[in-house]
């Protein structure tokens, strides 16, 4: 089947009921016929049938072992962390999402666990940072804002030779456009409040692991914790998902003619998008990638806040707010948003810059995004009652 087919195939149709749409099982607890006789849920922590339709569906599309439904990205992402034991190490991606970067600063370093940062785009500054006591190598490919690209495959071949286990995020693309798993990655971790839900309405993170070791381990972790996905979001998710191959071709659309207009600005100084031809690893994008997803970010030649916040306080169509991956087009400036709890110095040397804004691009007219851009843009050359020109 094509991905379209066996995307909307893959959500059942409910055996109890022949509902179409999957019914949104509201409840805390079940009837048992007897002590520990039941139809396979007791408690809506431990299992619920809403969020199972969910796991699975994850599952079925990141073809993988198991999948589990968490209260949000950052709720996923400590169920993984737990894997883990003091006097461990994690060698993670440099230009990591500002959420992240806190939790493995401030909050692991507390519990013996030390995160060493690291340029994942090239693999040899992987393989001399790996110690006999690294336990994961953490990717985010493409990275959030800067869009940097690593070698999943390549990757997984320096982790599987050390025994370490290799973790992707995998939020930007989806599994429609990349498969970790397929590509030699142990876990693959989901932001769901982005593309898979869609419309920017729901909180949800999802993890699908590739072994039975693993997954007993997760759900053990997801069901003593107890950060896990309520029946509603559960559902919410699943009824963005129907959809999700038609916004992302929409999407990656526009981001595509976005970003390549950007490149022909003169107040534009970098433009961060794996489908350019500059891009550094586009080679590496064109073959693990079926598109190269819609999220576009670039930099200024006036490279400093002010002038940033200028643009993203000027657009119409663009809203200002944090996250990605709705229908309806956003735009950030992580140094002050998403990022700001990052130090200066490790923001510029993972390449994020004073300048740098964000594009989420959405499902709207490519050409009214960009004339809302070059209106945006031509604040700085044009500022309220002035003529001089700003940039040369």
């Amino acid at each position: 089947m094509k991905p379209a087919t066996h995307l909307i195939h893959s959500i059942p149709v409910d055996e109890l009921t022949g509902a179409i749409s999957v019914p949104i099982y509201q409840t805390s607890t079940f009837v048992q016929e007897s002590p520990g006789i039941h139809k396979g849920f007791e408690f809506s922590r431990a299992n619920n049938p809403t969020r199972k339709v969910l796991e699975q569906l994850i599952c079925e599309l990141e073809e993988g072992h198991a999948g589990f439904g968490f209260a949000s990205g950052m709720a996923a992402i400590d169920a993984v962390l737990k894997l883990l034991k003091t006097g461990d190490e994690i060698l993670a991606v440099q230009d990591t999402y500002g959420g992240i970067f806190q939790m493995f600063h401030h909050m692991l370093e507390r519990f013996g666990i030390l995160v060493k940062f690291v340029d994942t785009t090239d693999t040899n500054n992987i393989q001399q940072q790996i110690t006999d006591k690294t336990r994961i190598i953490w990717l985010e490919t493409p990275t959030n804002p800067t869009l940097q690209i690593s070698d999943i495959k390549s990757v997984s071949k320096i982790a599987r030779k050390q025994d370490i286990l290799l973790v992707v995020d995998n939020t930007l693309c989806t599994p429609l456009l990349q498969k970790p798993i397929l590509a030699g990655a142990d876990i693959v971790i989901h932001s769901a409040s982005k593309y898979l839900g869609g419309h920017s309405d729901v909180l949800a993170g999802l993890v699908v692991v590739n072994s039975k070791p693993l997954a007993d381990q997760l759900r053990f972790t997801q069901n003593i914790s107890g950060s896990i996905l309520s029946p509603f979001e559960a559902w919410l998710t699943i009824r963005g998902m129907e959809t999700l191959q038609l916004r992302m071709e929409k999407q990656c659309a526009n981001a595509m003619a976005i970003a390549q207009w950007l490149t022909t600005q003169p107040a534009v100084d970098k433009v961060f998008y794996p489908g350019l031809a500059t891009h550094r690893n586009h080679h590496i994008a064109k073959k693990q990638q079926k598109q190269y997803g819609a999220l576009v970010s670039f930099s200024l030649k006036e490279n400093n806040i002010k002038s940033a916040i200028r643009i993203v306080n000027a657009t119409r169509l663009f809203k200002l707010a944090e996250s990605f991956g709705g229908v309806k087009s956003m735009l950030a400036h992580p140094a002050t948003m998403t990022h700001r709890n990052i130090p200066e110095e490790h923001r510029k040397k993972a390449g994020l810059m004073d300048s740098c804004i964000r594009l989420s691009i959405g499902i709207e007219d490519a050409e009214d995004l960009i004339n809302d851009l070059k209106q945006a843009l031509d604040k700085l050359s044009h500022p309220a009652g002035k003529q001089t020109t700003v940039l040369q």
